[in-house]
């Protein structure tokens, strides 16, 4: 005689929302495995979770290019990698510009500010450059400055922490099984590597991926177990957004509900993150999708533009925010 399993929303409430305790890998698959017709449920519960464990506000940040496109690694959605025909062309983002990109995003409301480059990892000249931009952010504004500059050594790590970089941003970007379909001249591992010295230097660490690359639901899963073993304080969730001339160009985009669901799954293994919505939000989901999202465990944006592809308006996701009664978290609640 065989006894019905328990409902997986019944477990997760249980587990999640009364107990704090993320859902392990398999009980993710049962959540990426639910119907369309169970979806509101979900989004719901997910939506209680973020509520009890984060609480209402979000944090809001905006991203800037220091260093555009001439990448040489191989990454297999990005049109800034050199080895690809994509239009994305090398330019550097002088320091004014830099310091002009900071002031706009301090106008929305955004505590976070993230400085971005192209590499597979910071030379001599864009660490300069890295701290002559924080320096000269700093004499202007009050923000939380983050950067994403790819692998480092313990020596560059060190000296980002020393120029008080608030948080480091390197994502995983896919379950460790699916990487090698996804990336081939560096290793799942050495990424990790980079996320390990970064927590142990006392910056914050900020690590996600994209989904809708590929990857089996199951790897879906896996991605999101994995994420909670490394507890990351942030954890961006980008939908691929195919750019012409790599090598996932041509994958259809995820469906609304397929990101709906794995929004509210990924919050249900992550009760207590900071879960961003990043990349891909506007083709995946649409101005209803972005609502229904905000009330279905998301609880940080980024806001205007991303670094190859255009966001939705900053004022656009700013008055979303109010209508939904979601008050921006303020700088010093982000320290």
């Amino acid at each position: 005689m065989t006894t019905a399993r328990t409902d997986v929303l019944t477990v997760a409430r249980a587990q999640v929302l009364d107990q704090g305790t993320g859902l392990t890998p398999a009980q993710v698959r049962e959540v990426l495995d639910l119907p369309d017709d169970r979806l509101d449920d979900l989004l719901e519960l997910a939506h209680e979770v973020r509520m009890r464990w984060c609480g209402p506000d979000v944090e809001v940040e905006g991203i800037i290019s220091l260093k555009t496109g001439g990448c040489p690694e191989d990454c297999h959605f990005c049109s800034q990698s050199g080895l690809f025909a994509s239009p994305v062309r090398s330019a550097w983002l002088d320091i004014p510009m830099l310091v002009e990109a900071a002031k706009q995003t301090a106008k929305t409301g955004a505590t976070e500010f993230c400085i971005v480059a192209a590499v597979r990892g910071p030379d001599e000249r864009l660490m300069a450059q890295v701290a002559a931009g924080i320096q000269a952010i700093r004499d202007e504004i009050d923000i939380n400055i983050a950067c994403s500059l790819g692998m480092l050594t313990q020596e560059q790590v060190d000296e980002l922490a020393a120029m008080g970089v608030h948080r480091y941003n390197h994502n995983l970007e896919t379950a460790r099984s699916h990487f090698p379909n996804v990336v081939t001249t560096h290793t799942w591992e050495e990424r990790w590597g980079t996320l390990r010295m970064v927590r142990e230097a006392g910056m914050e660490v900020c690590c996600g991926g994209i989904v809708g690359m590929g990857e089996t639901l199951d790897q879906r899963a896996e991605f999101a177990g994995q994420l909670a073993e490394l507890e990351p304080d942030e954890v961006p969730l980008n939908f691929l957004n195919p750019r012409p001339g790599t090598p996932f160009g041509d994958l259809e985009p995820m469906s609304g509900p397929d990101a709906l669901r794995t929004v509210a799954a990924f919050r249900l293994a992550l009760p207590r993150t900071i879960l961003r919505f990043a990349g891909g939000r506007e083709i995946t989901l649409g101005d209803l999708g972005a609502r229904k999202g905000l009330l279905g465990g998301i609880n940080a944006v980024i806001v205007g533009n991303y670094l190859t592809t255009l966001g939705r308006p900053a004022e656009s996701d700013i008055d979303l925010l109010g209508e939904l009664e979601m008050p921006i978290k303020a700088l010093n609640e982000s320290l």
